[in-house]
């Protein structure tokens, strides 16, 4: 056997060599949490760097204040878009939880990827209004802890408010900059952090079942899931115990991790 053979099969050996369950899950658990923990150090540095801003502005970073204000220049940013818009989507909502601009343009052809907070889909309607986008072409992925509300349109313009807090409104208009740059490497960390909202259909799952898992692994409660998808308490943990069966899983996380090597997240 030469060494160029031996080299091949031991690669594919250890490619395909099964461990200790246990272990396994553990690493896994580490490994996701170091990367949200970068996703919350990356969310402190931008609130600091922001709060330099926020009694007045410059050339790159502009500042404006009121609901209004904000709902207009979200529409602005979106209509100004040429290629792509992006956005980091969390309570509370200014004005609406609508967004009757993006459906208009995703039949234009802009492209639209969204990352929602799971406290976004417990709104009511919110998630029809983003089921509905979906299926006119808008990615959407959940990811927990998201406490950051963003929108950037082409790498070329960034729209992020400064404060939840709606009786004190403030946002930063980003212009090209470093803070621009920093901002569009946060929200790539974010949405390769996410999980996808529904996965691509299989035989073996309903969309409604697809829907469900997607919102397990996204980490909001069963009440909150029954709600939005119009079950029961009691239906809906009956067919999360169906699903749990078919993919062999004991629990939530399994069952995240099971759907994952499947390909169905």
């Amino acid at each position: 056997m030469t060494a160029r053979n031996w080299f091949v099969m031991a690669r594919t050996r250890r490619r395909y060599a099964a461990i200790e369950p246990q272990h396994a899950v553990e690493t896994l658990i580490r490994t996701r949490t170091a990367e949200l923990d970068q996703v919350r150090a990356a969310s402190a540095e931008l609130s600091r760097l922001f709060a330099a801003t926020q009694d007045g502005g410059s050339d790159e970073v502009e500042i404006i204040r009121g609901s209004e204000a904000l709902g207009r220049w979200f529409v602005r940013l979106q209509q100004e878009a040429r290629g792509d818009v992006r956005t980091l989507d969390r309570p509370p909502y200014a004005l609406t939880t609508a967004n009757p601009v993006e459906e208009t343009a995703l039949g234009k052809g802009l492209a639209y990827r969204a990352v929602y907070a799971p406290e976004a889909l417990e709104w009511p309607g919110v998630l029809d209004d983003i089921r509905r986008l979906v299926r006119h072409g808008e990615q959407a992925r959940v990811l927990p802890s998201l406490r950051v509300k963003l929108a950037i349109a082409d790498r070329r313009i960034a729209l992020m408010p400064l404060t939840l807090d709606l009786a004190d409104v403030r946002a930063a208009v980003v212009r090209p900059s470093t803070l621009l740059d920093a901002l569009v490497d946060y929200w790539e960390l974010c949405w390769q952090q996410a999980t996808p909202l529904e996965g691509p259909a299989e035989e073996s799952l309903a969309e409604d079942d697809r829907l469900m898992l997607s919102l397990l692994v996204s980490g909001l409660k069963d009440e909150a899931i029954a709600r939005q998808l119009g079950w029961s308490l009691r239906t809906m943990r009956r067919r999360t115990s169906r699903l749990h069966e078919l993919l062999g899983a004991t629990n939530r996380f399994q069952a995240g991790v099971v759907a994952a090597r499947r390909g169905w997240l």
